[in-house]
């Protein structure tokens, strides 16, 4: 009886693993395949493009021409050079000045550090579509419509509150013995934080850029809306360069150039995370443990 137990359990869980595998290799297929499926589409001509769109291409008939046109002709250099700028920028400042802030609201206990908390965890609640209205006027007040640096000023103000909550919760758990150590052999506020606390909060560091890389580099509505008018087309970045390609044509397009364009525009993306990837997943892991 006792040797049947073990079987039936030995059974159960063998068959509970495969069926955990099966589920993973489904979400991997449902997952890689459209982007396997894009990347040699676009070296397809159009006409293969519509007659034959599963079918891989001919090795003979690579149309790496494609990727040519979409940079030059497309204009698509351009607008990655904008997305480069903008999304660093972005990444570089919301780092900057969120953990200064996190790191003030975690250590010091001052006059409305929990209201101020509570505004910046308030940003998380609101959509940027209903605040998109009286950002538009108050950016056409300053005169940032149509430039880079507004764009890039209305992508640094939505990416501090995620940015604020996460490095809040790392600089609290964070030894306070370590803080006062380097207060005691001479640092001053600025250099405890800048060399002790902020170097051990490195994990929440990099998850927070690797999730405001994404959403800035994927970023469409704030773009269009604010990026709009003939002037500002050489401010483009890829997602409007993108859409801009189909809309202009009446959707009658260089679809082989638009799918070099979408590759263009994802591989940054795989490839930042796939190198950011492992501490990724330890900021995360950090994060819930020490929430």
């Amino acid at each position: 009886m006792a040797r049947r137990g073990v079987r039936r359990i030995g059974c159960a869980a063998a068959a509970s693993v495969v069926g955990i595998y099966t589920v993973l290799l489904g979400y991997f297929v449902v997952v890689v395949y459209p982007m396997v499926w894009m990347l040699y589409t676009s070296l397809k001509r159009d006409d293969k493009i519509f007659s034959h769109p599963f079918q891989l291409p001919d090795p003979a008939e690579l149309q790496w021409v494609n990727y040519e046109t979409a940079w030059y002709v497309g204009k698509f250099g351009q607008y990655f050079g904008n997305s480069v700028l903008v999304t660093a920028l972005t990444v570089a400042l919301v780092l900057l000045l969120s953990s200064m802030a996190a790191y003030a609201l975690a250590r010091f206990a001052f006059p409305g550090a929990r209201p101020l908390l509570f505004y910046f965890l308030a940003g998380l609640m609101l959509p940027v579509q209903m605040a998109i209205v009286p950002l538009f006027f108050q950016m056409k007040s300053l005169h940032l419509l149509g430039t880079l640096h507004g764009l890039l000023i209305a992508y640094v103000a939505s990416g501090m509150p995620f940015a604020v909550f996460v490095l809040t919760g790392f600089f609290r758990s964070l030894p306070a013995s370590l803080h006062e150590s380097a207060v005691l052999d001479g640092a001053n506020e600025f250099q405890a934080f800048w060399h002790v606390m902020r170097p051990l909060a490195k994990p929440g560091l990099i998850t927070v850029a690797i999730f405001s890389f994404l959403g800035t580099w994927n970023e469409f509505f704030m773009a269009f809306i604010f990026l709009s008018g003939e002037g500002a087309t050489r401010f483009r970045t890829l997602p409007l360069g993108l859409a801009n390609i189909a809309i202009v044509s009446q959707y009658r397009v260089d679809w082989g150039m638009a799918f070099a364009g979408l590759v263009m525009a994802m591989l940054p993306a795989l490839l930042v995370y796939s190198l950011l990837q492992k501490q990724l997943t330890k900021g995360i892991t950090l994060g819930a443990l020490k929430g």
